[in-house]
């Protein structure tokens, strides 16, 4: 389409930007829970005595208290996902550990002030804003993916997002209120305007089974107004006709110069012939159809958008049910195939680019070419597996293995000897 779509705006990075944004606006409670665990982490024998508290509150949580990082937005609700989790025990180190209360009153922070006490209201804003910042981290991870298709999600979690913004907007939480709002702005200036926004957004939701053209217009009234809404939606369908008629054209092309080359068939009896004859013009006639434009391949598309969508369940396979449906509708499917390939976020293609620089960082500049390859290689290997691995969780399994391991190395050597 002449160029039309080589710039889709990465869906990661516009989420760091708007919530990054919001963040400026944070809360009096985040800021105590943050220089709580701050003080915590910054000595051995404090977070031993965190971890005696956890154990008489009987907290079974593996997890251990992350700080945050200024430059990534999902280390607030990393660290505020897992200071929930000990509530209690924050509640009892307070009463060992006089040091904690004197910190968080007298620490001046950079905006001047000091935090003061940590209280039940406290925790309560904190798990507002964990379900908060919840839906932007899980949008990300998904958005982030390489292994599945995700350009079919892309309008359908704009569209989610806006709906749980206009409703943060209304909450009785004045500092959620404002983030809200905050983040909202920022949500307006990169998705409030379809004019800017790539039309394959639309194109690829569409090409999903379970949206078509039923939930997309639905979603487009509902997120940009009944007047702004049905003009886009006008133009979003002239759009789709335009590039099914562009795949109607090139396969003509291709169809034409394959036909040309091949006149030859063989065949053997004169039955035969009149048969194979018979069924070759039919099929002949029903490509013609397909690859010309003719009414036939046009009500393809027209067919594929009357049917019903399809019923919305996690086992669905867009993937799957195109290749499924491929010989019924073979051009909408070449075209469903481009665009579900495209990704929204470039994420992955970065971290791909920047993993040998993690790997082979001042410290382990010696590494042989085959170990950082071994050590890639199994990183990638243990993102792809089904079921998240947690090597937190396995400690003790891992340094009793490094026991058994050091004491099997002693007994070889002593019989050496």
């Amino acid at each position: 389409m002449n160029g039309k779509h080589r710039h889709v705006r990465c869906m990661a990075h516009i989420l760091n930007l708007i919530v990054q944004d919001g963040l400026k606006e944070i809360g009096v409670s985040i800021k105590r829970v943050r220089q709580t665990v701050r003080y915590i982490r910054l000595s051995p024998a404090r977070i031993r005595k965190f971890k005696e508290c956890c154990e008489s509150q009987k907290l079974t949580s593996k997890r251990t208290l992350c700080l945050y990082v200024s430059t990534r937005w999902n280390s607030t609700y990393m660290m505020l996902d897992t200071a929930q989790q000990f509530e209690l025990a924050f509640d009892k180190y307070s009463f060992f550990d006089h040091g904690l209360l004197y910190h968080l009153r007298t620490y001046v922070r950079e905006d001047g002030t000091s935090a003061g006490d940590l209280t039940s209201v406290d925790w309560d804003n904190v798990r507002i804003m964990v379900k908060f910042l919840e839906a932007f981290y899980l949008l990300t991870l998904r958005a982030s993916g390489s292994i599945y298709v995700t350009s079919n999600v892309y309008f359908v979690e704009i569209y989610e997002l806006d709906l749980i913004l206009k409703d943060l907007m209304e909450h009785e939480d004045a500092s959620l209120k404002e983030m809200a709002k905050k983040i909202k702005e920022k949500f307006v200036k990169y998705w409030g305007e379809p004019e800017k926004m790539n039309n394959m957004i639309f194109i690829a939701s569409i090409l999903n089974p379970r949206n078509k053209l039923d939930y997309v217009p639905f979603a487009i009234v509902r997120m940009f107004g009944e007047k702004e809404g049905k003009k886009l939606i006008l133009e979003v369908k002239n759009y789709m006709d335009s590039l099914f008629d562009y795949y109607v054209k090139k396969n003509s092309k291709g169809s034409t110069s394959a036909s040309s080359g091949n006149t030859t068939i063989t065949v053997s009896g004169y039955g035969s012939f009149l048969k194979r004859g018979t069924m070759r013009t039919k099929l002949e006639f029903e490509k013609h159809k397909e690859v010309t434009g003719a009414l036939g391949a046009k009500s393809k598309l027209d067919r594929y958008l009357a049917e019903d969508i399809e019923p919305e369940t996690d086992k669905f396979k867009i993937l799957k049910w195109w290749k499924i449906n491929e010989p019924r509708c073979p051009i909408l499917a070449e075209m469903a195939h481009d665009v579900l390939a495209i990704p929204i976020s470039s994420v992955a293609s970065e971290c791909a680019f920047s993993t040998g620089g993690r790997i082979l960082d001042s410290f382990r500049s010696s590494l042989t070419p085959k170990l950082v390859q071994s050590l890639i290689c199994l990183q990638d290997w243990l993102r792809s597996e089904p079921i998240p691995i947690k090597v937190e969780e396995d400690l003790e399994y891992l340094e009793q293995l490094e026991l058994d391991l050091a004491n099997c190395a002693k007994d070889s050597t002593i019989i050496d000897i």
